[in-house]
């Protein structure tokens, strides 16, 4: 099917490909619902009645189970605000984060003055589960899953997910960043009943677009939720945000089309890195991460001189000779796969 959005988003001539980012852009109708704010809407505070129950709806929770964020990044923040209001009384906090991971994690748990404990990646970067139960204390108060992971795109299985949640001392929580759920469907969202110290992180930036409007959320059972709502400040998601997140919830046909071209480019990469014998991993996400060795640093520059952006992930634990691509819309990939054949016939 062919729709007036397939044409990949650019900025300043770029093609951006290394923050995950939709590469088609919002759908129209969130363009028309900004368009349709009145002066009044500008100038008064908002009100979050309508944008709160559709978004419940979409997500299959109660409101009471729902708290809408400034994007995600303030979920998280206020995870870590949290787990050190909650400090015991001889001691740090202490958080895990597993490797490799959003730098958002750390960050924010060092800003409020709590102590990160990090695991390591195993080789084939799936879960490690063992390592992180070796590493939860008395001390443990967040855990931080990703699931699909960023950078490599590995799902994480829900029965991992109980097992640490199980495992954690009185009082401690696990944020499961959901994401890129939007990609692979998978969610912990609907056992929430059952796993009662479990926070789910989702944003709106990546199949809805959303990315510069800052729309979030953390979804958890009512009682565990409860202790969030004093942290966060009032009205912190703004007009804009919200009448632009209810118009692109409603708008299931284009939300239908992005994840399409999502998965068709994921395939288009594999067969890429098939092609020239890298290494990848089959990715839940909007991007896929390869092993290209040598080459790395030298392609992700050779990109960014035609103006096509993605990352070079070699810094990252467990990443050395890796690079992430975001793959989004089809035509977007097609470049960028033709940019990377390029360099690569005139390599050493």
């Amino acid at each position: 099917m062919s729709h007036a959005y397939d044409r990949p988003v650019t900025a300043a001539g770029a093609l951006r490909l290394h923050l995950n980012e939709n590469t088609a852009g919002c759908s129209p109708k969130v363009l028309e619902a900004l368009r349709a704010l009145e002066r009044n809407d500008i100038a008064l505070y908002p009100d979050y009645d309508a944008v709160y129950r559709e978004t419940a709806q979409y997500l299959g929770v109660p409101q009471s189970s729902l708290l809408l964020t400034n994007g995600l990044d303030e979920g998280i923040f206020l995870t870590a605000v949290l787990g050190q209001k909650r400090r015991p009384a001889d001691g740090d906090a202490e958080s895990i984060v597993i490797l490799p991971a959003f730098d958002m994690y750390a960050i924010s748990v060092e800003a409020v003055g709590g102590r990160v404990v990090f695991v390591s990646p195993r080789a084939d970067f799936t879960f490690p589960l063992d390592g992180t139960l070796a590493a939860i204390t008395p001390r443990t108060r967040v855990v931080y899953i990703t699931s699909p992971n960023n950078p490599t795109g590995v799902r994480v299985s829900n029965d991992d997910i109980r097992t640490v949640a199980r495992a954690l001392p009185p009082g401690a929580l696990v944020l499961v960043d959901e994401a890129y759920h939007d990609f692979c469907g998978d969610t912990v969202v609907h056992e929430l009943g059952s796993l009662p110290n479990v926070v789910v992180g989702r944003t709106f930036a990546k199949a809805q677009g959303l990315a510069a409007l800052r729309a979030g959320a953390i979804v958890a059972v009512p009682e565990t939720l409860e202790p969030f709502r004093p942290l966060i400040p009032p009205y912190s998601l703004n007009v804009a945000a919200a009448a632009a997140l209810r118009a692109a919830l409603a708008d299931h046909e284009y939300h239908t089309w992005y994840v399409g071209q999502v998965r068709d480019s994921r395939e288009r990469y594999y067969a890429f890195c098939r092609r020239h014998g890298f290494q990848y991993w089959e990715s839940g996400a909007n991007f896929v991460l390869a092993r290209v060795g040598d080459h790395a640093t030298a392609l992700t520059d050779a990109l960014q001189g035609k103006g096509i952006y993605i990352r070079d992930k070699s810094a990252d634990p467990g990443c050395r000779g890796c690079i992430r691509v975001t793959t989004g819309t089809v035509e977007a990939t097609e470049a960028a796969v033709a940019a990377m054949e390029e360099y690569l016939c005139g390599a050493p």
